[in-house]
């Protein structure tokens, strides 16, 4: 008997053999794909207990300002860099100290007048009046414990975190497609996030095929085999991201694999099956597929070596692979077909290599005697791969986030010069530059534009540097757009005029600039923004915030308040959200920000002018990532989302 149905499964393999025509790998590749879309599973959310080496399935914005308030970044004194003016170990200047100490977590009570300081620890509030925190080791107290007197002139917003200067409200922070590690993990903390919106792990069967199987732990019989390939593919399959459910072994009985495959394909969104797939006696899963439900196997037989017998199927929707017996085979089919699949089910990227040289395009500094790790990105250029370092500095969160990479400088060296080539080792998900790279001023219209990019398939990365400097480094070939607000005051318009040669300019929108002010404040209420700031530049009780030198926002102050200096001239943040910030928590009273951020903090706004947020770009270029970012710009569903983030978009958009 046994002999009999030896010779009927020799037939019924001869009869199948039209199965086993050998298609090329691209070929291969391409069937599958064609028929199981490789893209992430639907979303589930999870606590933030559980979230790391899950992938975020939406765009993450933050709900706060991080840090809240502006923070003193050492332990000494809240002053007025003003007060220090001149100062040295032989002409020490001498400040009173305030009734107060500012401890973290204690918020200031008095304000910071001419010629006082108030002694503050690392991570205290900075009170209101101050631009400036003094290191206590360039101070000397005084006996009487009243006044100190500083031993080194304090420059304008030295040692001062502002709010919202690592992530701002409503700034989007993560991206969708971000693999959550430990730095993550630390984002969505510093947030105030207990659960996080996540891809779905696909869930994926792992069966094993042969009456020779033995599972480990049992005892061998004569001419079995332990399986080793249910626990290698299983493991391979979490490695990627997926869940693997090890179903065991099953025999070479047709009835028994098929009833297997069925209660696998209806509770799982793969299955994996190992052994069984060549032309010979016990190939029966191919047989098993073609009848299981359309459209059954897509390919059986693959030109690889090794990897020849791989079986490839969709029945009732859902992906099968019948991977070779042999471990060497059936792992490098895996990885060649399944991981793929696996991690884009997941919603994980391709596998990246661990390292990988780009040139640095500016010289990058460093301290002697100690070894220095620079947080970078990556981007393409004319002359090839570059890595740049990030801006952001070592009480930021975000550094990790934006970076695909590091490279150190040793200890002997003052710096790394410009041109030389770096070893950048990859961090998380992995080291490919994006498609696009912007460097220029932050808008949260850019935010959800990049957003509606990636949709469509160009990974984009924007880096916060200001408008002038993103246009210095489009100038240098560091970016493919520079993203800027710049005013001319001698034509009146708007970015054009700074372009240059062999530079083109994208329209992008509008957004409204303004004078934000606590609501109810008389000195601002019912007055014009001209009125208003006329009337505050020359009242000493009125504290102003400023801009940083280089933003296009500050170069509309400058035209707005000309040579005055009133109170707060000198405290500079680098956002709109430090400035909103600073006026909602009563450390300012006025200031310039977009009328988008006065609405999220719940302030006045005086309109001043409507700025024409651009982007410029190098006009010969033929970047398809460039071309896509151009073409999404203009499309009614960008406009769309601008609007309702009321900004206005530039005409044709």
């Amino acid at each position: 008997m046994r002999d009999a149905a030896f010779l009927d499964r020799l037939a019924a393999a001869s009869r199948q053999e039209q199965f086993l025509t050998v298609a090329s790998r691209e070929e291969a590749l391409q069937r599958f794909r064609d028929a199981i879309p490789h893209q992430a599973l639907p979303s589930e959310k999870v606590e933030l207990g559980v979230a790391l080496g899950r992938v975020l399935a939406a765009d993450l914005a933050s709900p706060i300002d991080v840090p809240p308030f502006d923070r003193a970044l050492v332990d000494g004194f809240a002053l007025r860099a003003g007060d220090t003016e001149g100062a040295s170990q032989a002409a020490p200047r001498r400040l009173r100290l305030n009734h107060e100490i500012l401890a973290c977590g204690t918020a200031p009570t008095l304000p910071v007048s001419a010629g006082t300081a108030t002694p503050i620890a690392t991570g205290g509030v900075v009170p209101r009046g101050a631009d400036a925190v003094a290191m206590v080791e360039h101070t000397e107290l005084e006996p009487d414990a009243l006044t100190i007197d500083l031993t080194q002139a304090a420059r304008p917003g030295q040692f001062i975190g502002y709010a919202g200067a690592d992530m701002a409200m409503g700034e989007t922070v993560l991206r969708k497609g971000t693999l959550i590690t430990a730095r993550e993990i630390g984002m969505l903390a510093a947030c105030g996030l207990a659960q996080v919106e996540v891809v779905r792990r696909p869930k994926v069967a792992v069966l094993s095929t042969g009456d020779e199987l033995v599972a480990p732990g049992t005892a061998l019989r004569p001419g079995a085999i332990y399986d080793s390939n249910g626990a290698i593919v299983a493991a391979s399959v979490v490695e990627n991201g997926g869940e693997a459910n090890l179903l065991g072994i099953v025999p070479d009985d047709e009835a028994a694999l098929e009833a297997a495959l069925a209660r696998a394909i209806e509770t799982h969104d793969l299955v994996v099956l190992s052994g069984g797939t060549s032309k010979g006696a016990g190939d029966v899963s191919h047989r098993i597929l073609s009848r299981l439900g359309a459209p059954g196997v897509l390919v059986h037989g693959v030109a690889l070596k090794p990897g020849k017998p791989l079986c490839l199927a969709v029945s009732r929707g859902k992906p099968i692979v019948v991977l070779p017996g042999f471990p060497t085979s059936a792992m490098f089919t895996f990885h060649e077909f399944v991981a793929p699949l696996v991690r884009a089910l997941a919603g994980l990227p391709p596998r990246e290599e661990e390292a990988i040289e780009a040139a640095l395009p500016q010289r990058t500094a460093s301290e002697l005697g100690r070894t220095e790790f620079v947080m970078a990105s990556l981007a393409h250029s004319p002359e090839g791969l570059v890595a740049l370092p990030l801006p952001k500095g070592s009480g930021s969160v975000t550094a990790f986030s934006q970076a695909d990479g590091y490279f150190s400088i040793p200890a002997n060296r003052a710096g790394v010069e410009a041109g030389e080539t770096v070893s950048v080792i990859r961090l998380g998900a992995g080291v490919r530059p994006p498609d696009l790279t912007i460097i220029g001023s932050h808008c949260v219209g850019l935010d959800r534009v990049i957003g509606l990019l990636i949709d469509r398939g160009v990974r984009a990365r924007a880096i916060w540097v200001g408008s002038a400097g993103g246009l210095a480094a489009l100038k240098r070939g560091e970016c493919d757009l520079a993203a800027m607000h710049l005013l001319d005051p001698e034509t009146g318009r708007y970015n054009a005029p700074f372009l240059g040669q062999g530079l083109a300019l994208a329209e992008g929108w509008r957004r409204l600039q303004g004078i934000v002010f606590r609501p109810g404040d008389e000195r601002f209420e019912g007055r014009s923004a001209a009125e208003a700031a006329a009337a505050a530049v020359t009242d000493e009780s009125v504290v102003m915030v400023n801009r940083n030198t280089g933003s296009g926002t500050r170069a509309l102050i400058d035209g707005l308040i000309g040579d005055a200096r009133p109170p707060g001239f000198w405290n500079q943040p680098r956002s709109h959200n430090a400035v909103a910030a600073a006026v909602a928590q009563g450390r300012a009273d006025w200031g310039v920000a977009i009328s988008s951020v006065a609405k999220a903090y719940g302030l006045g706004f005086l309109p001043l002018t409507e700025e024409h947020y651009d982007f410029a770009y190098a006009a010969g270029s033929r970047s398809e990532a460039l071309a896509a970012f151009l073409k999404t710009l203009s499309d009614p569903e960008t406009a769309a989302t601008l609007r309702t983030l009321g900004f206005s978009p530039a005409a044709g958009s």
